[in-house]
């Protein structure tokens, strides 16, 4: 079995920054993930990475990826299956190996939210979507609709606009609550209408799909939905540890990253941080490796 004195799950922006600083700290370290770069990849502009103006998500991902690797640190990418506590570590498992851990970080990210309604199932990728950096040159010209109110739904619907000719906005609120900035961008966009204090109660088409209905009443006729309510932390593996959960399912820790299971640690969209941004994340990252590292080494 190979043993590492740092195994980082999730090879994102959270779990790839901390990996730079294992290494630097002399930690043998592994990162395994099933999406390298992590959900960052499906961002189409990061405009608030602090020395760089503006980077495709994509793009942002490669270079921490290329960090990391210039540093001698294995990435595998693989999903992590089990992780369980043994007398002096903790055993890591994929599909394919085991590993033994000093101490682990928990880097996994969060998993979309779906609407649950009739028709979302059916017409996903036949319309539905939950990805705009994904599916957006698909709707070149067409009518497609954002559900969601948040930051991440604003940005959503102002990509969807460079293709498509008229996208809506749906939030069951009275108004939307994105970062100033880009509400500014969706309210001075032409292409982007809000539609407020509606509910939708199905996706309808027949092959691809042609609309939504709403509880409220009435239908709108669409060729795409885009689908941006949120998301559920990965925290399932955590949990099981006996790490504590919120009722969110966002794992609890403190300000140096760790868990209350010695040895284990936490950063980025799964952790119980209110604001949340890549850099956030980035830095519980490196705050969790240099926590790991203290306690290999009994200072603390």
């Amino acid at each position: 079995m190979d043993k590492y004195d740092l195994i980082i799950i999730g090879a994102g922006s959270a779990g790839l920054p901390a990996a730079v600083y294992a290494a630097r700290f002399r930690l043998k370290t592994i990162v395994i993930g099933d999406l390298i770069g992590g959900t960052i990849t499906k961002t189409h502009v990061v405009e608030n990475w602090p020395g760089i103006v503006e980077i495709s998500g994509l793009d942002l991902a490669s270079k921490l990826e290329e960090h990391v690797r210039a540093n001698d640190v294995e990435i595998l990418p693989e999903k992590v299956i089990d992780v369980t506590k043994s007398s002096n570590g903790f055993s890591v498992k994929t599909n394919s190996k085991e590993f033994f851990a000093k101490t682990v970080l928990f880097a996994t990210g969060t998993t979309r939210k779906k609407l649950g309604v009739p028709g979302e199932k059916e017409f996903e990728n036949k319309g539905v979507s939950y990805c705009a950096v994904c599916d957006a040159a698909l709707f070149r010209n067409k009518v497609v609709a954002v559900v969601g109110g948040s930051d991440s739904a604003a940005k959503e619907a102002l990509l969807l606009a460079e293709y498509a000719k008229k996208v809506y906005l749906i939030h069951r609120r009275d108004k939307i609550r994105p970062e100033p900035i880009n509400g500014e961008r969706v309210k001075n966009n032409l292409k982007i209408e809000l539609l407020l204090n509606l509910n939708v109660k199905e996706i309808f088409g027949e092959k691809l799909v042609k609309g939504v209905r709403f509880v409220e009443g009435g239908e709108l006729l669409l060729d795409g939905v885009f689908i941006e309510i949120g998301a559920i932390p990965n925290s399932g593996l955590a949990e099981k540890l006996g790490e504590k959960i919120t009722a969110g399912k966002e794992t609890m820790i403190d300000k140096d990253s760790r868990t209350n299971v010695p040895g284990i640690y936490a950063a980025g969209d799964i952790a119980d941080r209110h604001f949340k941004q890549a850099i956030t994340g980035a830095a519980e990252g490196v705050i969790a490796a240099f926590s790991a590292y203290e306690y290999i080494n009994k200072s603390v």
